[in-house]
């Protein structure tokens, strides 16, 4: 049986909606090919498509995944403390985003006005925030009680210079999250002038690039719910489709599934050959290239797949840069173990790029971007599968592996699924693109 017939098989039971029963269709059972539609036509399948689209079949996936517990977050505390005492440092500052909800489950949002936490060398952090957001703060904290509050009228920033007087940690630095905004660091120079201030890089990456098995079992569970939108809105697919339609029906699938969804991003024929697409826009054709990069959360930790396709037969070119692309996240794969610097996994597969033709370096037509970025609970985490970066790879770290490649004006081809390292060798969360015509290996 061929991919195009499977392909089509699965369209028409999704329109009569016999998803269970594909096993007893026949490839016969086609009436008419894609080149046999006529404009008007393929536009008007589009359109039915969509109209017939359904996710009553779907359940969540994520009703029974497991937050991460008070225990696991007192414990991470535990840690960047131990590491701020190796280092002299005195407190660290967080603000509102990813690291103060990994740190103390507190999920909140960035505003002109500072809410975070200070959390010292020793003893209990402390909570500072607007007085108006106290009982909102009250009802999302899980533990610790010391929560400051400041009035529009008074600095804030003088809480967190109190803070850090009363523990005695004047004379050492006060590290600051790398992703606190300016203002923030701005006004507590102001306040205290003498502070030593420093990047709390080291200490905030020590904890957060090694995932613990709670949090891998999210990061599964996310990637196990982009896979089946993905498998879901297949078969509704068609000719005439665009951009927003597909990213659409991948977005439905995706909260049906029980998924909060991060980002769909769908690349149409030329526009694939720019890694995050153009303005330009365009519908699906017969044998072009459709490139889809899509991602969601479940409970605050992400997953990252991208597939790239072709409805009908694709050409010889295409089907070239997928053997190489392919290739390239095995050659990924072979590379990525533990102590390897991480580095050295793109290089790797760029040599092998050059080898084919392509490059050289990051040069198009080529894999013109890293090769794979760090993730968790966001969606690019430190650290990067990029050539200039020495840091060996550790068990619990978390990569995407996407070595795609452009052909600037033509089309690009990208294949994206994430790994993490253990002591053997990396395990992916998904698995890996069988062809251009299979994508998601139904």
């Amino acid at each position: 049986m061929s991919q195009l017939s499977k392909r089509d098989m699965l369209k028409g039971a999704a329109l009569l909606g016999l998803g269970s029963a594909l096993s007893a269709c026949q490839p016969q059972a086609r009436t008419s090919t894609l080149s046999e539609n006529s404009t008007a036509q393929k536009n008007k399948i589009a359109d039915n498509m969509s109209k017939n689209f359904s996710t009553d079949s779907l359940s969540n996936m994520a009703k029974d995944a497991a937050p991460i517990s008070i225990v696991e977050r007192k414990a991470r505390i535990e840690k960047v403390q131990s590491l701020m005492q190796e280092k002299g440092v005195g407190s660290l500052l967080l603000e509102a985003g990813s690291a103060l909800t990994y740190f103390t489950g507190i999920a909140w949002w960035r505003s002109e006005r500072f809410t975070g936490v200070i959390i010292p060398a020793q003893g209990d952090f402390a909570i500072i925030t607007p007085s108006f957001e106290g009982p909102s703060i009250e009802e999302r904290i899980t533990f610790g009680s010391d929560i400051r509050t400041w009035h529009e009228n008074e600095d804030p920033f003088a809480l967190v210079v109190d803070f850090i007087k009363e523990h005695g940690m004047n004379n050492r630095p006060l590290a600051i999250e790398e992703t606190v905004r300016h203002f923030i660091r701005t006004g507590i120079e102001t306040v205290n002038p003498n502070l030593e201030i420093i990047s709390a890089q080291s200490l905030t990456r020590g904890v957060r690039m090694f995932k613990s098995p709670a949090e891998l079992a999210l990061m599964q569970t996310a990637n196990h719910i982009t896979m089946a939108a993905y498998r879901h809105i297949y078969p509704y697919i068609d000719i005439g489709m665009t951009r927003h339609d597909i990213s659409d029906l991948m977005n439905r699938a995706t909260r049906a599934l029980g998924g909060e969804v991060k980002f769909s991003l769908v690349l149409i024929g030329p526009s694939s050959s720019y890694p995050h697409g153009s303005r330009e826009e365009y519908k699906v054709q017969e044998g072009e290239i459709i490139l889809m990069d899509c991602g969601c959360s479940v409970q605050g930790y992400q997953s990252d797949i991208s597939r790239t396709f072709v409805l009908g037969e694709p050409s010889e070119t295409q089907q070239k840069v997928f053997d190489t692309v392919r290739r390239g996240q095995a050659i990924a794969l072979e590379t990525a173990i533990a102590g390897t610097p991480a580095g050295e996994v793109d290089q790797a597969v760029r040599r092998f790029y050059e080898s084919q033709g392509f490059g050289p370096g990051y040069k198009a037509p080529g894999l013109t971007h890293r090769l794979g970025h760090g993730i968790g609970m966001d969606g690019h985490e430190p650290i990067n599968f990029v050539g200039n970066e020495t840091t060996p790879l550790a068990p619990g770290m978390c990569f995407s592996n996407e070595p795609g490649i452009y052909l600037p004006g033509e089309f690009g081809l990208r294949l994206e699924d994430c790994l993490y390292i253990t002591d053997e060798a990396p395990v992916l969360f998904t698995p890996l693109c069988e062809s251009l015509t299979n994508p998601f290996n139904l």
